[in-house]
């Protein structure tokens, strides 16, 4: 009982990171990155896809995001759903592929970037000590040997989980603030 408790925090914990990273994905660096584009809904025959089953997304060069679409009828309404996304990203489209040029961000922006990604890191963080209350809190009724010895083992994987989120954030912060 001890061990599923604990793996079942564990698991927990192990999904706050996995949406910590999807998330801190989507935040735009000064270099291509196939996430920024990959999960925009595109209206397709009437019902809203994600870009990347409708189309390759290649990184030719740091500055550069390629994307090229199966259905070459969708190339006008892949466009327009990444302008109506809102990311600060400008498509061309060159024949049957669209270009999207990643501009630098500037130093203010790099700033506000860092603080969005810090916040990201933060949720995760409240993620990661509601799950090790839970955890605590499902073994209370235990004898008080056993509780101690989970709420040990829970808080080791809370601290290991919260130091892999300042690992995260670390590189993220550098990625954004290298010029």
């Amino acid at each position: 009982m001890e061990q599923e408790i604990i793996s079942d925090i564990e698991s927990k914990m192990k999904l706050s990171i996995t949406h910590l990273i999807d998330a801190l994905s989507k935040i735009r660096t000064g270099r291509a990155n196939p996430n920024l584009v990959s999960n925009i809904n595109v209206e397709y025959y009437g019902t809203k896809t994600p870009l990347q089953q409708l189309a390759t997304i290649n990184i030719p060069d740091p500055k550069l995001i390629v994307i090229q679409p199966f259905d070459k009828t969708t190339i006008e309404e892949i466009e327009k759903s990444i302008q109506n996304e809102d990311i600060g990203l400008n498509p061309s489209v060159d024949g049957d592929i669209i270009r999207i040029p990643i501009p630098p961000l500037s130093e203010e922006r790099r700033k506000e970037l860092t603080k969005v990604a810090s916040k990201e890191s933060e949720d995760a963080k409240i993620s990661i000590r509601s799950h090790r209350r839970a955890g605590i809190d499902s073994v209370s009724d235990s004898s008080s040997d056993t509780t101690k010895r989970i709420e040990s083992e829970i808080q080791k994987l809370t601290d290991i989980y919260i130091a892999k989120i300042d690992d995260i954030l670390t590189n993220k912060q550098d990625e954004l603030l290298e010029v």
